[in-house]
């Protein structure tokens, strides 16, 4: 029996082909609208990223733990990091600091690991820059209104904090040139969002260019 033509065969898997690169997936949106819930209910289902624990200089609310929800920093332990360039971006949010630390996202991609990060839309815009290869996800509420009711369900801003949330928010979703996805958390349907942001990672492991993240 003749050879088959070599561009016939099946691909074998080569020697040191590892299968698709992992990714780095920025889940952001404005104050109020889900992402601590939606990123909670990736871990209870299993999903298999390294979530990333950002670091902030505000305090912590009763329901947080320190290292789970963020590393809560000093305002001078927080510039030592920033001195050291220990942070893949940071900002002032609200009168208080926040920042991605390098450490955690490089761990993960060395393992191999999918790397989920939740930052505010300045946060997101930067880490575009720096990384223009992330997977920049829009997490945004069905209407202002819902918006408006999650954040006063929340009671942890004072009056003119929760005013200025609320007008940030409608210029946040202005920006959704910045983004590579749009997903909208509908009330009581976190399944469905984590559902989405599944085919988002899926389409992504699929694409012909794909994307290859290097800090």
């Amino acid at each position: 029996m003749p050879d088959q033509d070599p561009q016939s065969r099946p691909r074998t898997k080569q020697r040191g082909d590892r299968g698709p690169e992992p990714l780095l997936v920025v889940l952001s949106g404005p104050s109020g609208v889900g992402k601590d819930a939606v990123l909670a209910r990736m871990k209870e289902l299993g999903r298999p990223f390294h979530y990333v624990v950002t670091a902030t200089t505000r305090p912590k609310r009763a329901s947080e733990k320190d290292g789970v929800d963020y590393h809560f920093l000093s305002r001078e332990q927080f510039q030592q990091m920033v001195n050291k360039q220990r942070f893949l971006e940071w900002a002032n949010v609200y009168g208080n600091y926040y920042g991605v630390p390098k450490e955690e996202i490089t761990t993960a991609l060395s393992k191999r690991l999918d790397a989920i990060v939740r930052v505010d839309v300045q946060g997101a815009a930067t880490i575009k820059k720096v990384l223009p290869q992330a997977v920049l996800v829009f997490l945004a509420p069905p209407s202002m209104a819902q918006l408006e009711n999650r954040l006063r369900k929340r009671q942890s801003e004072s009056s003119n904090d929760f005013a200025l949330r609320l007008k940030k928010a409608k210029e946040e979703i202005k920006s959704l040139s910045l983004f590579d996805y749009l997903v909208v958390n509908h009330q009581d349907k976190l399944d469905e969002v984590v559902s989405k942001i599944d085919a988002i990672v899926s389409a992504e492991k699929c694409r012909v260019g794909r994307r290859t993240t290097k800090l």
